[in-house]
């Protein structure tokens, strides 16, 4: 029985190569801006499931150039995991063409979609209670900038302008304040105080890469725990997903965004904000993955930075989120009164809390920066794979079911 959504998803399946007949298909993700479903085919015996997915063209106002992005990653990491001899079916996304052969199908009205082969048996987590998660997240994202960094042709497109400009986004934070459009500047005084009291930390890494202190890297720009796919059987992290944001930038952003989320001993919206902070343990479990597949592309000055960018993203992306507050609310999905507010303030804290613990995220980065560099070997720190199954049985994660948690 088709389940009722706001898109017919039987329709927009039929503009795509699919195998069999379609069946049914149904909302699936978290994310907060493209619109995700899963829908099931029947080819004889064999039942086959696709990810479908609405582009929110507000955001992502050039589709054909996003998905020229996707195109050209997911081709070349494709060709890269032939060559060593892995499985490209459920190491990168796989996209279906559309009847015409295109990357995406748009309609009449401007709805723009994609279609993913699903990959199966295998699923992202959203909490990272299995420190070996953020290992595994870690070593994934390391990865992931490694095989990029020989992506060959012309610099891909920028899908959002400045996304991590923070220095822009700072202006942007000003204006919304001075604008004040709907009157809620005076409610969240301590908010703007805290962001203005920081300003100068804004331009740090925008000045290296104008400078040519660090170099500009393919990125990812959305490197979340439920953005890597988990082998359900070896527990390995087998796939980057959600590659939307995938373009020139930082290596310092990615590394830094995935401590913001992974490290974090709280949701990105918790209200009761004693419950967020930094947890060291995480932290160094990130690293470690991250350091060892990453340590010998890394320049010197990117791992003097590592540690920093962690409070630099995290800081934006409360900027951004308390500039959406005093816009109105008209960026990210919210789900009841004052949510950006709410993962604002989350932020904040954890800026104060990485603050604090600073020196120790340092000597961290240091310890695992010496030992990479000198030869050391990931198998000293990397634990045996986690039972995927046995931690789902036991309740102790929540699980997306497929991988499309989104920007």
């Amino acid at each position: 029985m088709l389940t009722r959504t706001k898109y017919d998803l039987s329709e927009v399946a039929r503009r795509f190569q699919l195998e069999g007949a379609f069946l049914d298909a149904a909302p699936i993700g978290s994310g907060h801006i493209n619109d995700t479903y899963v829908s099931r085919f029947r080819e004889g015996p064999t039942e086959i499931r696709y990810v479908h997915q609405w582009i929110n063209t507000h955001v992502f106002r050039e589709p054909d150039k996003l998905m020229e992005n996707i195109e050209r990653v997911t081709r070349h990491a494709r060709e890269q995991i032939i060559a060593v001899g892995g499985d490209p079916r459920r190491e990168t996304l796989t996209l279906v063409p559309t009847i015409e052969g295109k990357s995406f199908y748009c309609s009449p009205e401007g709805e723009c979609w994609r279609t993913y082969l699903l990959i199966e048996g295998a699923r992202t987590f959203d909490m990272p209670e299995d420190p070996q998660l953020l290992y595994t997240a870690g070593k994934a994202f390391g990865d992931f900038q490694r095989m990029l960094s020989s992506l060959p042709g012309a610099r891909l497109h920028e899908t959002i302008p400045n996304f991590h400009h923070t220095p822009r986004r700072f202006e942007a934070f000003l204006r919304a304040v001075e604008q004040d459009a709907h009157n809620r500047a005076r409610a969240v005084q301590a908010e703007i105080r805290f962001v203005q009291q920081l300003a100068a930390q804004t331009s740090v890494i925008v000045d290296m890469l104008a400078r040519g202190v660090i170099p500009e890297r393919v990125t990812h720009n959305d490197t979340k725990l439920n953005n890597v796919l988990i082998d359900d059987r070896t527990g390995a992290g087998i796939c980057v997903i959600d590659l939307d944001t995938v373009m020139p930038g930082s290596a310092l952003y990615d590394f830094g965004d995935a401590v913001r989320l992974g490290a974090s001993t709280a949701v990105e919206d918790e209200r009761d904000l004693a419950k967020v902070g930094l947890d060291l343990d995480l932290f160094d479990r990130l690293t470690c993955g991250y350091l060892g597949a990453a340590a010998d592309f890394l320049t010197p000055a990117e791992m003097d930075h590592l540690a920093f960018s962690a409070i630099l993203i995290t800081l934006e992306i409360g900027m951004r989120f308390l500039t959406d507050h005093l816009n109105g609310d008209v960026y990210f999905k919210i789900h009841r009164e004052n949510h950006n507010l709410d993962r604002c303030r989350t932020q904040f804290k954890m800026v104060a809390d990485m603050e604090r613990q600073l020196d120790r995220m340092n000597a961290i980065v240091n310890r695992y920066r010496r030992r990479f560099l000198a030869g050391g070997s990931l198998l000293v720190e990397q634990r045996p794979a986690h039972d995927v199954a046995a931690i789902l049985a036991a309740g102790i994660m929540s699980a997306c079911l497929v991988p499309m948690a989104m920007l």
